[in-house]
């Protein structure tokens, strides 16, 4: 549109903005030197308790679009509706006038909520359980359950020739002398394992220091993957699995870091288990 069609001396109306820009904010404990958030999308503010999810959402941008939309009206429709007091921020750029629902029931009714009354709740629900992926809170890592079947498919698809080693955990990071732990391992059949990151050959030791903490894993199989031959990779999948009652670790190659895998709804790293 051209400045002449709108007459003279008028501008054409500025576009609204398409986020919501939040500098300098200091309300409670809430801290945010810049903050920046779509509009028209569902914006979901999370974290653990104290970290100022409420102060951002309620005393932050609701409190601020509240005031602001109450002091463009006229003075007397000012005086029927309470002022709220100025949050503490630097700059907030895109707010429109804010509404807040309060965040408890007033009713026995199940459909009590804004979820429920909206039939929107039973849609997160399946939403979360089918799309949403499951981390742990300690590491970040992805929570999962694998099947030895699973493990196979994935390291079977590795290139031809790579060299893998599967191991079972047996202890991490524990004390104690572990000589009964290394007799059972003996008399199963097991010829190695790994202590404290060196490989050794179990009859080659007898017992650890005692009031040392040592990790021990089994050494199940060292082997390279045969994409053509997969019996011989399942069958050491399955035995790690079992020794490792439910976790197995797998070094591939050159990389640096083990895969760990994990039978169980837990976290293959810090070994915490998800419901």
């Amino acid at each position: 549109m051209s400045r002449s069609s709108l007459g003279p001396g008028r501008d054409a109306p500025k576009p609204e903005p398409d986020s919501i820009v939040v500098e300098g904010a200091r309300e409670h404990n809430l801290v945010v030197d810049r903050l920046e958030l779509p509009k028209h999308r569902l914006v979901v503010i999370t974290g653990p308790s104290g970290s100022g999810k409420s102060s951002l959402a309620f005393d932050t941008l609701y409190a601020e679009g509240q005031r602001r939309y109450v002091e463009s009206l006229s003075a007397y429709a000012r005086q029927f509706l309470g002022q709220m007091e100025k949050p503490r921020y630097e700059r907030i750029r895109g707010l429109s006038p804010t509404i807040a629902i309060q965040q408890k029931s007033a009713s026995s009714n199940p459909r009590s909520t804004v979820g429920t009354i909206t039939e929107i709740y039973d849609y997160l629900r399946v939403l979360y359980a089918r799309a949403g992926e499951q981390r742990c809170y300690q590491c970040g890592g992805p929570v999962g359950a694998r099947t030895a079947g699973e493990v196979v498919d994935e390291l079977a698809a590795l290139p031809d020739k790579t060299a893998v080693t599967l191991l079972a955990p047996k202890a991490e990071n524990r004390k104690g002398e572990f000589r009964e732990l290394f007799a059972e391992l003996r008399k199963a059949g097991f010829v190695r394992v790994r202590i404290d990151g060196m490989i050794v050959r179990l009859e080659d030791v007898d017992a650890l220091e005692k009031q040392k903490k040592h990790s021990i894993e089994l050494v199940i199989d060292r082997l390279t993957i045969n994409t053509k031959d997969k019996g011989r990779l399942t069958d050491s999948v399955e035995t790690a699995l079992r020794e490792g009652k439910g976790k197995l670790m797998v070094e591939v190659g050159d990389e640096k870091v083990p895969r760990v895998y994990s039978e169980a709804n837990a976290c293959p790293t810090c070994g915490i288990g998800f419901p």
